[in-house]
């Protein structure tokens, strides 16, 4: 038992030293206020909360989430490809990319996804 604790307390001081080496040596300082603040949904976080918010970037997260989800629905579409009618399967999978498809051009067509404004 007393080998065992011996042991244990030589690991703890073992950790202990190479937490304290890590940290001196480690040395990283953050001057830049740019790389020491968050950044989050394209606005200072440090300015006033009452900014007005990008509508950009809210279509654009909205998108993503859209196209996030669809890969979501298509996977196990795809997994139970042998379990199915062939001809079922593939006018329901045509279905779904062609919705996402007319989804995209509509979205295309109103200037969501222009970058350049």
């Amino acid at each position: 038992m007393k080998l065992m604790m011996l042991i244990f307390f030589l690991i703890m001081m073992i950790v202990i030293i190479m937490i304290i080496i890590v940290n001196l040596t480690s040395k990283k300082t953050f001057t830049d206020r740019e790389k020491s603040s968050p950044f989050e949904c394209g606005f200072d976080p440090k300015n006033s909360a009452r900014l007005p918010f990008s509508l950009q970037f809210f279509l654009i997260a909205v998108i993503f989430l859209i196209f996030d989800v669809e890969i979501t629905l298509l996977l196990p579409m795809i997994i139970s490809m042998e379990n199915s009618n062939l001809l079922n399967y593939s006018l329901l999978l045509s279905f779904f990319i062609m919705i996402l498809l007319i989804g995209v051009y509509h979205e295309w067509n109103q200037g969501a996804l222009d970058w350049a404004h």
